[in-house]
């Protein structure tokens, strides 16, 4: 593994000034016949769909296609978050009452000849729901737009346990495409390197507490310029080891609950009473010291020694909810 670095802050974007980014409204047209559009225009009329437009994107100028398409030649990418039922049923009902579609999903071309979705998976089922025969697209020929889901996908806020299962999925694909690029090449796609770990965390047990855990990882893990086949090695061997930890963590929360402590923040306090880290201002450790020692001062740890009071300092959201 290559040295670790400091992480830095994210800094929010400054407000640039008005009309000085991107195309001229006018400047936005582009023919349909455009040569980057062509492969498009084909596969649109071999899935029996039409396209209704074209242009360029006014930040950027991409090339983009609108079409309507039928709705069974569009699939949501395989890495996204599972389908939420009672979201899609909720757009269905809307859209029914309303008897009027207006919101265009998101497409690029898939491997299979049709499309896929990175950002309308919901809109999609609901349209499905009602029956629906066709549906409105946004195409994008640039498929690297299917990797970028977590920047695209905002119909629903993500849990940690939805971005972390869908940048796991992310990882496999990019990994399936091509395992010898460097892992910090793909960085924006994967948003953070805990969040890969916490992934395969997930992946293994559905019902893991992450958000206890994923303060620790953010504060130690950075993407690594190892290749993806490399780099994946050491993400799996990290999730083992939070899983094990995870187990001994489990099993302190039990034993305080009984002995009569019952507050929902037990496991949050378990975790930052053997997490090491809250006594580190300087460069902190690699983080797989960090879990061993974590591990190694769950399985000292005295659940007589406790009190009621103690619990009183921890807030914030259950860790198990986030």
């Amino acid at each position: 593994m290559p040295p670790k670095t400091a992480t830095k802050r994210k800094r929010a974007s400054r407000k640039a000034k008005p009309k000085t980014k991107g195309l001229e409204a006018l400047d936005c047209k582009l023919e349909i016949s455009a040569e980057p559009l062509r492969e498009v225009v084909t596969r649109v009329q071999k899935q029996g769909g039409a396209i209704v437009g074209s242009c360029r994107d006014p930040l950027g100028g991409s090339p983009l296609a609108i079409a309507v398409l039928p709705v069974d030649s569009i699939e949501p990418t395989p890495f996204q978050r599972d389908l939420s039922e009672a979201h899609h049923k909720k757009l269905a009902g809307v859209i029914e009452k309303t008897g009027t579609y207006l919101d265009p999903i998101i497409s690029v071309p898939a491997p299979n000849g049709g499309f896929w979705t990175p950002n309308g998976r919901h809109r999609l089922e609901a349209m499905r729901r009602l029956g629906a025969k066709a549906i409105t697209t946004l195409i994008a020929p640039n498929t690297e737009l299917a990797w970028q889901i977590l920047a695209l996908n905002t119909e629903k806020a993500h849990n940690l346990k939805e971005r972390s299962l869908e940048v796991a999925r992310i990882y496999r694909g990019l990994i399936d495409e091509d395992n010898s690029r460097k892992e910090t090449a793909f960085a924006f796609y994967l948003e953070e390197a805990a969040l890969v770990t916490l992934g395969f965390c997930y992946e293994k047990k559905p019902g893991f507490a992450g958000g206890a855990y994923h303060p620790i990882l953010r504060r130690l893990e950075t993407f690594s310029d190892e290749p993806l086949r490399n780099a994946v090695r050491d993400h799996e061997k990290r999730a083992e080891m939070v899983l094990d930890l995870e187990e001994k963590v489990a099993d302190i929360v039990k034993r305080l609950k009984q002995r009569g402590l019952t507050s929902p923040y037990l496991r949050t306090f378990v975790v930052a009473r053997i997490n090491p880290l809250r006594w580190i201002k300087d460069e902190p450790p690699a983080v797989e010291d960090v879990l061993k020692t974590m591990r190694d001062r769950a399985t000292k740890f005295n659940v007589e020694k406790i009190r009621p009071q103690d619990l009183a300092s921890i807030a914030g959201a259950p860790a198990d909810e986030e």
